[in-house]
């Protein structure tokens, strides 16, 4: 469990480019010809957890809890097999917002615009890496646990414009529309499209 110590506001933040640059230097804890893992340790925050390659799926949740390179959780494992089984070479865990909180009731009340500035920089990085990016909306229902992250979301969405992102399901939506959280998929699941601008809208309306 990760239970969040501080408001991220009262922790000092790496850039995400100071976070990058470090992920590229060798690590005693783990082999980054495999893994990006930016922040390299373990912290309150998360930008990007993944595997390299060069056609990576790029899986979008909530916020961050405790997997970490060699020691996935079994969402991240759902995340690879996924990815894998759809002809991605790799994938990309990344998070609306970084804080990691094991239980999303644990996230920050308001949040952290210096946090969001810095994630919005990984995710312009994420989609930098293949030719034409796929994104795997995978968030669930927890979207709806705090005001702020359909705002955050949104601004996900209008980077992904600038890249061609291709937005993904996978397994059923909810009734309220909710894309699939990757735990209790089918390991064969295939992705298909999501209208992630409908969806955001549809979302404004009904909170």
């Amino acid at each position: 469990m990760h239970i969040p110590q501080k408001e991220t506001t009262e922790i000092p933040l790496l850039t995400f480019q100071e976070a990058l640059d470090a992920a590229n230097t060798p690590n005693p804890d783990y082999d980054i010809e495999k893994w990006l893992y930016a922040p390299n340790f373990y912290s309150e925050y998360r930008y990007i957890l993944g595997t390299r390659g060069k056609n990576p799926l790029i899986c979008v949740g909530i916020n961050p809890s405790t997997a970490r390179p060699d020691a996935l959780d079994n969402t991240l494992k759902s995340v690879e097999r996924i990815a894998l089984g759809n002809s991605f070479d790799s994938f990309l865990m990344f998070n609306v917002y970084a804080q990691r909180a094991t239980n999303p009731d644990d996230m920050e009340k308001t949040y952290n615009p210096a946090l969001h500035r810095e994630n919005l920089e990984a995710f312009r990085y994420a989609l930098s890496i293949g030719q034409h990016p796929a994104v795997w909306a995978a968030w669930g229902a927890i979207i709806e646990k705090r005001d702020y992250l359909p705002s955050c979301l949104l601004d996900f969405l209008s980077v992904g414009k600038e890249f061609g992102a291709r937005w993904f399901c996978a397994g059923k939506c909810s009734k309220r529309g909710h894309p699939h959280h990757p735990l209790y998929l089918r390991k064969d699941e295939k992705l298909r499209p999501f209208d992630a601008e409908a969806y955001l809208h549809t979302l404004g309306e009904t909170l």
